[in-house]
């Protein structure tokens, strides 16, 4: 018998009639013989519910106590979900991180999964029942509740589907695949059949928002066939497998450019009259990976009279904290002042066929030249070709870029 886990997010289970009809799904794929294992998030936003609930609370509220709350999200939609299992006569087990052997490190809000033992859920399924696994949430190595962090559950379903040993992990969410863009911006975008795990973390480095990057990460390291597909139409979606397993040989050739992402979440930060000498942007930059400040791109300026300025993006939301450490630094590390710039966005082409095809930096460079956009930032993969343009002018940088590369 196949063996599959399912992920089901807050959307797919939002309401109780949500939640009944995720039931009939899988009694419908238990009665043509899979083994299914769930995992699910909680209810529609009732993460950021409780969140909120907290800040209320409290302005500094505990990483620990934060992680016990959070997490009582899932372990409420869990037990929902077997009752709704139960009524349609499938007989189903409930478990916490912890009880289906999820072991992390001891970060609060953003732990990483060090082990997965499910024991547990593999007696359930021996027993012929279906375990319901709680998503995005495990126990430190000293005995904590712990929470993975948003997008945690794809990450829990892609865990749980290597230690299962699982044929395959599905991703049921609101959208029925990944698309060649986002379709809310361009309406020509397609809906992609397959692709590989390098292509879609590039796309999800880079903006996309599902599947979870880490997720990807885990299932690229250990062969998970992943299957991204809608909870309310049950079409088939997108398959994303390994490149080089040939189980892609049906496509003779990659083509050139998978997708386009658009990506509005970065901030630019610049350090004007940087002293233009060994070791200075190392001090820049151990200073901010010590803050935990994740940074994206970075420029650095061709010095002059023994000063350059720096540009790197960073998430938005980071941008006054970030400006505020460097501020820090003037003195010590030694440049003019530290600027930000929000009004920035991102857009990228992603795909394994431009590491074989010459001049798509140029027909990049001079679509955004006839649209009038102009590029701030430039950064490059083997697969990926990133451009920092204003924000005003991405939505038109990502339908003049998905027609020329012939994706409508």
């Amino acid at each position: 018998m196949p063996l599959v886990v399912q992920k089901f997010g807050g959307t797919s289970i939002a309401s109780a009639a949500r939640m009944r009809e995720v039931a009939d799904h899988v009694k419908h794929c238990r009665s043509r013989g899979d083994e299914i294992v769930l995992v699910i998030s909680a209810m529609g936003s009732e993460t950021d519910e409780l969140i909120t609930l907290a800040t209320q609370i409290s302005e500094e509220p505990a990483g620990r106590e934060m992680d016990m709350l959070i997490t009582a999200g899932e372990r409420k939609a869990i037990a929902l979900m077997c009752m709704a299992l139960h009524d349609v006569g499938v007989l189903a087990d409930s478990f916490t991180g912890s009880q289906a052997g999820f072991v992390t490190d001891t970060n609060h809000r953003n732990a990483k999964i060090l082990s997965v033992t499910p024991k547990r859920v593999t007696e359930s399924l021996e027993a012929g029942r279906v375990a319901v696994v709680a998503g995005a949430q495990g126990v430190s190595t000293d005995n904590n509740v712990t929470f993975l962090g948003r997008g945690g559950s794809d990450t829990t379903a892609v865990a749980l589907a290597h230690g299962l040993g699982a044929d395959a992990c599905e991703l049921y969410t609101d959208v029925s695949g990944v698309f060649t863009t986002d379709p809310r911006v361009c309406p020509s975008a397609r809906k992609l059949a397959r692709l590989g795990f390098d292509e879609l973390l590039e796309m999800t480095a880079m903006g996309c928002p599902k599947p979870a990057a880490r997720s990807v990460e885990v299932a690229r390291t250990y062969g998970v066939p992943l299957h991204v597909r809608s909870a309310f139409t049950w079409e088939p979606g997108t398959w994303v497998v390994d490149t080089e397993s040939g189980m892609d040989a049906r496509e003779m050739e990659k083509p050139i450019v998978t997708g386009i992402v658009p990506d509005t979440s970065q901030a630019k930060v610049t350090l004007v009259g940087v002293r233009d000498e060994p070791g200075i942007a190392a001090k820049v930059f151990r200073t901010l990976a010590d803050a935990a400040v994740n940074v994206d791109m970075i420029v650095q300026n061709v010095g002059d009279h023994d000063r350059t300025d720096i540009s790197f993006t960073v998430p938005a939301e980071s941008a006054d904290e970030v400006r505020a450490i460097c501020e820090g630094m003037v003195d010590t590390v030694g440049f003019a002042s530290a600027n930000t710039d929000a009004g920035i966005a991102r857009v990228s082409l992603v795909g394994a066929g431009m590491a074989s095809h010459p001049g798509v930096a140029a027909t990049m460079f001079e679509t955004l030249a006839a649209q009038n956009i102009n590029i701030e930032m430039i950064s490059t993969s083997p697969i990926r070709i990133s451009c920092v343009v204003a924000e005003a002018d991405v939505d038109r940088a990502t339908v003049a870029l998905h027609t020329a590369f012939g994706l409508d």
